[in-house]
């Protein structure tokens, strides 16, 4: 590893695991961002030394100058100061933002010539056909961090991707594994809050209540591994030992197993292709014991149904999707409505938004406005 390494999102769960990474091997911090968390911003900047800080929300930008009085270091906003921080030459670019907002850094990190370690799927759900394109065009890397496509990234490693048969895309279920339509009507934010293996943001917390989260993961994995969305299976394993595996057409299944812990996944995106000595607790299957597999229920969970018709629809679809379910779990979040509305809301934003006939950024971005837009419309 020998590129100075720059993190959007440093205050959330990916970004302050991987700066527990860095710290562990002597990575070099070039840069830090947040959205509005200034307090642990400054104690990151204070610790870290980096050359640059970005904090998103651009009323904060006085606060934190007084904060980072004496230090030399330059003070960027909003999402101009993301994309310079990711165009920054000769970096790794640790994208660990929530949401839409992860898209424009990405396609300025890769037109910079830098690698980017993803941990925001919205990225490829929304712009993988041109994100990938781009990435391809410039000869950069997009080194997943998610537990699931990194352990895709691996089993594939030394194979030949024609020969793959298909992925096998694990789950844990989320908090409400087991649930009809009927009870989810009456489950609370707290409950959709706690998560049964993982300790994460709160959107990613929710999305994965409502299986909307490997909804996602599975689009992402199409543009990711250049496979069909038939070829993806999702399986719920609730364990969250195996994190994802691969059939090879000769019937061979190669899985990545670790224990629950996200410091492994970044740590390999830090240092790929390297192995190195990891912060996570490692694995003991004798103490396992024992792991499950069944098939997701579709017909209670209806996101992975709604993720293969976008998918399958193509062009601006999976925008209207992401978008439509990033707008109502803020509406969830902010009590205004309850948790079964989520993938409703999601459904009907799918049957009202046009469907473009052709796909570029200009595309994505009206499509996420008027999807958001509809969204907030329905309460």
């Amino acid at each position: 590893m020998n590129k100075d390494i720059v993190i959007l999102g440093s205050t959330g769960s990916i970004g302050t695991q991987s700066l527990e990474v860095a710290k562990m091997h002597g990575l070099n911090v070039r840069a830090l961002t947040a959205y509005k968390n200034i307090e642990l911003l400054v104690q990151q900047a204070k610790e870290f030394k980096p050359e640059y800080i970005c904090i998103f929300d651009e009323s904060l930008y006085t606060d934190l100058k007084k904060e980072l009085f004496g230090l030399n270091i330059n003070i960027l906003t909003g999402m101009e100061g993301l994309c310079y921080i990711s165009s920054l030459e000769n970096v790794l670019v640790i994208n660990s933002v929530v949401g839409m907002v992860g898209l424009l850094p990405t396609i300025s990190a890769i037109n910079a010539g830098n690698d980017v370690a993803l941990a925001n799927k919205e990225t490829l759900v929304t712009g993988g056909e041109i994100v990938m394109k781009l990435a391809f065009e410039k000869n950069t890397k997009i080194i997943p961090i998610d537990s699931e496509h990194s352990a895709i990234f691996q089993c594939l490693m030394g194979n030949n991707d024609s020969e793959v048969s298909k992925i096998i895309l694990t789950a844990s279920g989320g908090p409400f594994y087991g649930y009809s339509k009927e009870m989810l009507k009456n489950v609370t934010k707290a409950q959709a809050l706690k998560h049964p293996n993982w300790q994460m943001g709160a959107k990613i917390t929710i999305d994965s209540a409502t299986l909307m989260n490997k909804a996602l993961e599975l689009i992402e994995a199409v543009w990711l591994f250049n496979i069909s969305f038939n070829q993806v299976e999702v399986v719920v394993h609730r364990q969250s030992i195996i994190h994802s595996a691969v059939e090879f057409l000769d019937g061979s299944i190669i899985a990545q197993l670790g224990t629950a812990d996200m410091r492994t996944p970044i740590q390999f995106a830090l240092t790929y292709p390297d192995r190195l000595p990891c912060l996570s607790k490692k694995l003991s299957l004798t103490e396992v014991g024992s792991l499950t597999f069944e098939k997701p229920d579709e017909k209670t969970f209806i996101a992975l149904s709604l993720a293969r018709k976008a998918i399958e629809l193509g062009s601006n679809a999976p925008t209207i999707l992401n978008s439509a379910n990033e707008e109502a779990v803020s509406l969830f979040l902010q009590d205004k409505i309850p948790f079964y509305k989520i993938s409703e809301f999601v459904a009907m934003a799918m049957n009202k938004i046009e469907v473009s006939k052709e796909i570029n950024l200009d595309i994505i971005l009206e499509t996420e406005r008027n999807t958001r837009e509809f969204v907030r419309s329905l309460i």
